[in-house]
């Protein structure tokens, strides 16, 4: 419970509602305002179509809670809606009612905002992108042309039935309407609503764009007309999220159907890499149109004593080379440096040498140049490159709780004096995510990334069963990594890497999906 929330409580003050649009799927497509009120939530009550991936904008402490739908259990009425959402905010705290698109379009905003006005409630209305927009913007549809729709209209598929007969939806003046109709909750009612149309006078061949699951990885846009939807809807079903554009527009994509042209999109890629370090890579993947599922295979954390870390700090004047095999060591190295008030001035004349261009580059964030980093990526090559500069020289070594003891082994060798120190502790997840298997299992699974020999022995561990499963209906997932020597760990493990980045960054490992699929390099 926030501070604030915890005072209002206290002096027995109610809270504030805050009704906000998430938009239609792409959890992108949130405002910054939706973002700043849910990360100030105590609770978040959402629809189901608003994406999963905005509730880690809330606070770790609120509470989160789905109102289903139609085939997923549970769906809660309106007025129980309205009961919880009134409930939790006269108990003093911040709600964040989550509403798909825009809680003013087809979203029963009216009926909530009258919850809280009775209520005695202060709220704020957060507008969201709509579907209907989104759906033109995605599709390759645009809504309004100068020449073919000087208007658009909004309609919706499901009206109240008990609504007075003079207040329903006018088909006629619809179907005269000289612009683009839009269609929501299209799917449930399609042969009722065009056949109106039709009866109307609309013409049986006026193009009809049918959007499902509006700018997400899956989405499926079907270009047809309207004297054929009802066949369309007898024969093959229409399954909501759904929704149709209607007119002239409609009848070729105009400004291209780039979403769905993207050079990943229909394909789903797992993320192995720690919960906190995949999102980059998840993102250009998105960016790319892939589907992404994230699984951690091994998590990093502090050592179980900064004691060894402390005294390699305290002698970095004595080293003659301070050597990082990985990112990680670099964060965690450097991030002890600054808590203890120690800046780059602590590594004296010492010479830094990184494994490679990841390691070269999270130094760089910390405004530190490499003086060495080798062009291949691995122990051995690193080795090779110091071994003619360190006999008889202090070096340290920072490196994981686990890896292997090439580098040490082969800079004793060659006569350094070598100190090693464990800054952060690395541990295999033992147990993969529900739907990450399943979709295994399915053949669901296009591609899983292994960016670390760890983490490829760790994903072929965890998830190898379910790839198997896979396996057996004809579709396995592929396995992507960031090196040689990962494939290596994945072979030993009993995976093939199909594809092997040419630079060993997670850039690289996506570019080399991208020219695995024949999508370039994105």
């Amino acid at each position: 419970m926030s501070l604030r929330t915890a005072e209002s409580a206290a002096l027995n003050r109610p809270g504030k509602v805050y009704l906000v649009g998430a938009g239609p799927g792409d959890p992108e497509l949130l405002t910054l305002r939706g973002r700043r009120r849910l990360a100030a939530a105590d609770v978040v009550l959402h629809d189901y179509l608003a994406s999963e991936q905005l509730l880690r904008h809330a606070p770790l402490h609120a509470e989160r809670v789905c109102f289903g739908s139609s085939h997923r259990g549970k769906t809660w009425t309106q007025t129980q809606i309205n009961e919880r959402m009134v409930s939790e905010a006269l108990s003093g705290k911040t709600v964040v009612r989550l509403k798909g698109g825009d809680p003013s379009i087809f979203g029963r905003l009216a009926e909530e905002v009258e919850a809280c006005r009775q209520a005695g409630l202060a709220f704020e209305v957060v507008p969201g992108v709509t579907t209907a927009t989104a759906a033109g913007a995605y599709s390759g549809v645009t809504l309004t042309d100068r020449d073919k729709a000087s208007c658009v209209t909004f309609i919706t598929g499901q009206e109240q039935p008990r609504k007075p007969e003079d207040q329903t939806l006018d088909f006629g003046a619809l179907a005269a309407t000289p612009g683009t109709l839009v269609l929501y909750m299209a799917a449930a009612n399609a042969a009722g609503w065009s056949g109106r149309l039709l009866e109307a006078g609309k013409p049986a061949q006026t193009p009809v764009a049918i959007i499902r699951r509006c700018s997400l990885p899956d989405q499926t846009t079907r270009l047809t007309t309207l004297g054929e939807i009802a066949g369309i809807a007898d024969q093959e079903g229409l399954r909501p999220p759904l929704i149709a554009i209607i007119g002239e527009v409609a009848r070729e994509t105009a400004v291209s159907a780039w979403f769905t042209h993207r050079p990943l999109f229909g394909q789903t890629v797992v993320v192995t890499r720690p919960a906190d370090q995949s999102e980059a890579m998840a993102d250009r993947l998105r960016d790319a149109g892939a589907r992404v599922l994230l699984q951690p295979t091994i998590t990093i954390g502090p050592p179980d004593s900064w004691a060894a870390v402390d005294v390699a700090i305290d002698r970095l004047g004595k080293a003659d080379f301070v050597v990082f095999s990985s990112r990680n060591g670099v964060e965690a190295f450097l991030s002890r440096m600054r808590h203890r008030g120690i800046d780059a001035r602590g590594f004296g004349a010492a010479r830094i040498a990184a494994i490679g261009p990841a390691t070269a580059a999270s130094l760089a964030e910390w405004r530190l140049r490499a003086d060495l980093a080798p062009s291949e990526y691995r122990a051995e090559a690193l080795a090779a490159e110091l071994a003619p500069q360190v006999s008889g020289k202090q070096v340290l070594l920072v490196r994981a709780s686990r890896g292997r003891e090439v580098l040490a082994e082969e800079l004793a060798k060659a006569g350094a004096i070598v100190e090693q120190v464990v800054a952060y502790h690395s541990s295999d997840i033992v147990s993969a995510d529900d739907e990450v298997l399943t979709e295994l299992a399915a053949g669901r699974v296009d591609w899983i990334t292994a960016t670390s020999s760890a983490i490829a022995r760790a994903a072929a561990r965890l998830l190898g069963e379910a790839i198997e499963q896979g396996r057996g209906v004809g579709k396995p997932a592929r396995f992507a990594a960031i090196s040689p020597l990962t494939a290596e760990a994945l072979a030993a493990a009993g995976q093939h890497a199909e594809a092997i980045a040419e630079v060993y960054t997670a850039d690289g490992v996506v570019d080399a999906i991208l020219a695995a699929t024949g999508g370039g390099t994105g």
